[in-house]
């Protein structure tokens, strides 16, 4: 069996703004967790705020802190009692949430509403928000947070798995109409995935809303229509798209300010529309209530992607839906802030930077 280091190289913040790959040390898995070496975490368009410090003390709570949460790797090193899940040389795709697993939230499955939510002492984790993250060649997480992945998903392709768990739940929660015409309105990295998700689950037409160079990629990766807000009014455009009627459902994955009141009125008499996206929470949205009501217009919001990873890796691993074409940039751990700026400043194209920590391909298997 290949030896367990003592210590390892991380990405910590230092403080707001400040960051600093740093030897720090390996920690051993508690009950009921697994030590994962990381092959390959992602870049989400949450970690910028959090490294830039935009939430102190929220996220992350306290410095110095270790980001980083949408990730894959393969368990090194078992946990009391974690043998009854898991096994050394197992690969798996992680989960950001872990829940209490007590409360009446966690209790009906809804580990992602935890009402014990910041306060680690009842067991609940946020990985890389507000407990250390994946931006580290190993890490430790709770069973629950760990996923199995099929032989023939690499590391890269796992560490899209939250990314495309949003669109899975989103559209769980809202609900697809078969043979149906679906909007996303933003053609970012949930924007696709959402597109390509909503045809899976048995949408006949997909209409991207958005604007180039992003828009353009839309097109080539599976979007059947494309509606450019720099050209025309997206509410129009979508509807005349539509034959001049409203669609099924909608699917805000940008988070713009005006967008909800665009889906609103995209959507036809019973339409339904999810909230994918994250605003900032200076956005305060004016929508028509009267509109809403008199056309019963359903509004959904959605938060993370919970209990959707094993049917997210079932699909990749079948071949049906595609996520590796989204992977624009690799970067290693010492090259974090050009990996950062590049994602940011969406520099040479770039739609998802993965970082490896531990190299290409997770640095090669840990064999038993």
């Amino acid at each position: 069996m290949e030896s367990i280091p003592k210590e390892m190289k991380a990405l910590v913040l230092t403080a707001p703004g400040k960051f600093e790959v740093q030897t720090v040390p390996v920690h051993a898995p508690g009950p009921f967790e697994v030590l994962c070496r990381i092959g390959a975490v992602a870049i989400c368009g949450s970690d910028p705020e959090i490294v830039r410090g935009g939430l102190p003390g929220y996220w992350p709570p306290a410095y110095p802190f270790i980001p980083g949460h949408e990730w894959a790797g393969q368990v090194v090193a078992l946990g009391e009692s974690s043998e009854h899940f898991l096994k050394i040389g197992d690969r798996v795709a992680g989960e950001a949430w872990k829940g209490c697993g007590h409360c009446a939230s966690c209790i009906a499955g809804h580990y992602n509403r935890c009402l014990n939510y910041g306060k680690l002492e009842t067991g609940i984790r946020h990985y890389g928000f507000q407990f250390r993250g994946a931006y580290a060649q190993y890490n430790i997480y709770s069973v629950k947070a760990v996923h199995r992945m099929q032989d023939q998903v690499s590391f890269r392709e796992g560490s899209l798995v939250d990314t495309a768990g949003v669109g899975m739940h989103g559209m769980e929660l809202t609900g697809i109409t078969a043979g149906g015409t679906a909007v996303i309105i933003g053609p970012g990295p949930i924007g696709i995935l959402a597109m390509r998700i909503a045809k899976l689950l048995g949408a006949a037409r997909t209409i991207v809303v958005g604007r180039p160079p992003r828009l353009d990629l839309a097109g080539k990766l599976g979007a059947d229509i494309l509606v450019d807000i720099q050209k025309q009014d997206a509410v129009e455009g979508v509807r005349a798209a539509n034959g001049g009627m409203g669609v099924d459902e909608v699917f805000e994955c940008s988070g713009a300010e005006g967008t909800l009141n665009q889906a609103i009125r995209m959507v036809r008499e019973g339409g339904r529309i999810g909230l994918l996206g994250v605003p900032h929470e200076k956005v305060m949205e004016k929508i028509p209530f009267k509109y809403i009501c008199r056309n019963e217009i359903a509004v959904f919001g959605s938060k993370a992607n919970p209990n959707v990873s094993d049917k997210v890796l079932a699909l990749i691993a079948s071949g049906q839906l595609v996520v590796k074409d989204l992977i624009s940039h690799v970067f290693p751990l010492e090259e974090f802030g050009k990996a950062l700026d590049t994602f940011v400043n969406r520099k040479d194209g770039a739609m998802k930077v993965v970082i490896e920590p531990n190299g290409r391909d997770g640095g090669g298997l840990f064999l038993s």
